[in-house]
């Protein structure tokens, strides 16, 4: 895999990621609700960045989908929760990729800083630590 077709594919989960994590948020509150909230903000930045580095690059960003299709159904906190943790997973493997197929250091730095955010973000929706975040 080249570094844009890795970009491309990071952009691609993030705009799917902002569309899993809108949808789980509409069934959370509090702090569940703020993490939501934080995380959506965090992906809609990391989207903007992506966006920013294939256009760098020379290439036109991936767009959005008009809707995706979730693999689960969002029915109250725990599925969204649940959802927002698969989100998580999907994407560090993403950014596991771009790690990997990065040549320039701004992009390897910023792919093993999404890595280390996903990892992070994993344990605040339940999931548990693991060696290689990211590794299939």
């Amino acid at each position: 895999m080249t570094e844009v077709e890795a970009l491309q594919a990071a952009l691609a989960g993030e705009h799917a990621a902002l569309y899993g994590i809108g949808v789980a948020g509409g069934k959370l509150s509090g702090a569940r609700f703020r993490s939501a909230t934080d995380a959506y903000e965090q992906h809609r930045l990391n989207r903007d960045r992506l966006s920013q580095l294939v256009v760098a690059a020379g290439e036109t960003p991936a767009a959005a989908e008009p809707a995706y299709d979730l693999p689960q159904a969002v029915t109250n906190a725990a599925t969204a929760a649940a959802l927002i943790l698969l989100i998580e997973r999907r994407l560090a493997a993403v950014y596991g990729d771009l790690v990997e197929s990065a040549e320039k250091p701004a992009v390897r730095s910023f792919a093993v800083n999404g890595l280390l955010a996903n990892a992070g973000d994993q344990l605040t929706w339940g999931g548990a630590p693991v060696a290689f975040p990211g590794a299939v």
